[in-house]
């Protein structure tokens, strides 16, 4: 909101520090209540050209059933609210209290809408209070909270709207962003509001969720200093999606993409297949890969790319305070043109501990950088290898069709649904199949219990792996027309949602269509 107004400052020990608010990004007007319900975005600067016509009788916006009656909001005395912020609440309504950083997450409840999740940009360190006024608007915003994309944020959910937002700032410092629902409209919903700004902190976003698809309405907030109005029902993915436009330089570079390789126990190659996807995407697609070895004490891949660095992931993750783009480029080996190795020490001069976030700022990093970030994980489950497997984009597990495999990769498919719930399954490599003498267990066996089907099913073969292992190369190298080869290729055009276009299919079709006009020609 604009025009704050002064007033003592309690005591909030979730404040975050917050700069300059950022210029009001440029939206699109919403539709009329005929259209589909949506969130609206649209710059301060608004003509009656830019809208579409409204017609004379809006129909009022129906309630999804799945949100509970409105609850009465008590006001509490400021007294009270300095002493206990979370009081203020409806009716001794529940205070939903979210953070980012936890990991207690649960399944998106019945009623919550998730939306294209794909697209949407992690979150940045910011704080965001929520005064809801329907149950429904309340289970969105904690599913929010808890997705992975808003892991560096502080969020709480509360209940009781604009008035509780109004009584609980009269002597709290304002977060961030406050997003308030209203069912109101009209001067009754701008009256609250102003309000509202008359307790906000110069540089506080305000969102309003609600009920009203009104362009007139709409315009109206914007000009007021309101950051965006969401007409419900709405989604996490809008939620996620607006508050990043409004915290989010719209100039910076995405994010590469993350792909975490992880083993269900220790021996089945998981290492191998991420070394040789890497190579894959690097080769085939011509895009830049950075390799993360985080096997410290025992990581192979600097011998699998016949490489020998003098420094790597260990001076990186210990020195994570001074860790940018300068300093990683001076730890990485170049592979290939455009594949870089941070390799692991590989050594056993020290111990390696380390705490839950100690890798984050390497793996920023390295994202902000490079548009594909393979992490070769360790087989074993500890607080930093849990925070990189709930954050990373994609997971791939790696199996031998065997019961110690399959009751792990279980485990591990179980735990990841309620980790990432709002995100893809994981990808599924069944490795060493049809080993000769070895009882198996069949694939369709092995799956069944998982609800997840392979993405490839790499056999039994010593001879290649052997081959290629010995003389530091992929599999791709040691031999380019081994089927084997062709697997690692599907399972990264799976990763990347690219294909590669082949010269002999482009030649043939170049050869047939010439046939073809031939055949024309001569007919």
């Amino acid at each position: 909101m604009s025009e704050p107004a002064h007033k003592e400052q309690g005591g909030n020990p979730d404040q975050v520090d917050h700069g300059e608010p950022m210029e009001p990004q440029e939206h699109a007007a919403p539709q009329p209540a005929a259209a589909e319900p949506g969130y609206a975005t649209q710059d301060a600067a608004h003509t009656e050209a830019d809208a579409p016509a409204m017609t004379p009788e809006t129909p009022p916006y129906e309630e999804p059933v799945y949100m509970e009656p409105e609850t009465q909001h008590v006001p509490v005395e400021p007294q009270q609210a300095a002493a206990d912020p979370m009081a203020y609440q409806a009716d001794a309504a529940p205070v939903h209290q979210a953070t980012g950083n936890m990991h207690e997450t649960a399944a998106v409840p019945a009623g919550v809408i998730a939306g294209d999740m794909d697209n949407v940009r992690p979150v940045p360190r910011v704080s965001i209070q929520a005064f809801c006024e329907t149950q429904g608007v309340a289970n969105t915003l904690e599913a929010a909270a808890q997705d992975r994309r808003m892991a560096k944020t502080h969020t709480k959910v509360q209940m009781g709207g604009v008035p509780a937002a109004v009584d609980f700032y009269q002597t709290a410092t304002t977060p961030n962003l406050i997003l308030v629902e209203s069912r109101l409209g009209g001067m009754e919903l701008i009256g609250q509001l102003e309000n509202l700004a008359e307790v906000c902190d110069e540089g506080t976003n305000v969102v309003v969720i609600g009920h009203n698809n009104d362009v007139q309405l709409y315009r109206e907030l914007i000009s007021r200093g309101v950051g965006e109005y969401l007409v419900a029902p709405i989604s996490m993915a809008e939620v996620m999606e607006i508050i990043s436009t409004l915290f989010v330089n719209p100039e910076s570079e995405p994010l590469g993409n993350s792909v975490a390789f992880i083993g269900s126990k220790g021996g089945v190659g998981s290492s191998t297949v991420a070394h040789n996807v890497a190579w894959a995407i690097s080769s085939k697609y011509e895009s830049d890969v950075i390799l993360t070895d985080l096997d410290l004490p025992f990581g192979t891949a600097n011998m699998d790319f016949d490489q020998d660095p003098a420094q790597g992931v260990a001076e990186a993750v210990f020195s994570s305070d001074r860790i940018d783009d300068t300093f990683l480029d001076r730890l990485l080996a170049k592979c290939s043109d455009h594949l870089s190795l941070l390799a692991a020490p590989s050594t056993l001069d020290r111990e390696y501990d380390f705490e839950a976030n100690d890798f984050m700022q390497l793996l920023e990093v390295a994202q902000r950088g490079t548009p594909n970030v393979i992490i070769d994980l360790p087989h074993m489950w500890t607080g930093w290898i849990r925070q990189i497997v709930e954050s990373v984009d994609k997971l791939v597990i790696t199996a031998t069709p065997d019961l110690a495999s399959l009751r792990n990769t279980k485990n591990l498919v179980d735990t990841l649904k309620e980790l990432r719930p709002n995100d893809e399954k994981p990808l599924l490599v069944i490795n060493q199949c049809n080993v000769p003498k070895r009882p198996e267990i069949s694939v369709a066996d092995f799956t069944g219990p998982l609800d997840l089907e392979p993405t490839i099913v790499i056999p039994f073969e010593p001879a290649i792996f052997g081959l290629a292992a010995n003389n530091g190369q992929m599999i791709s190298e040691a031999d380019p027309k081994h089927e084997i080869g062709n697997s690692f290729d599907l399972l990264a055009q799976a990763l990347t949602g690219r294909r590669e276009i082949q010269p002999e299919q482009q030649k043939q079709s170049v050869g047939s269509l010439l046939s073809r006009l031939r055949r024309k020609k001569s007919a």
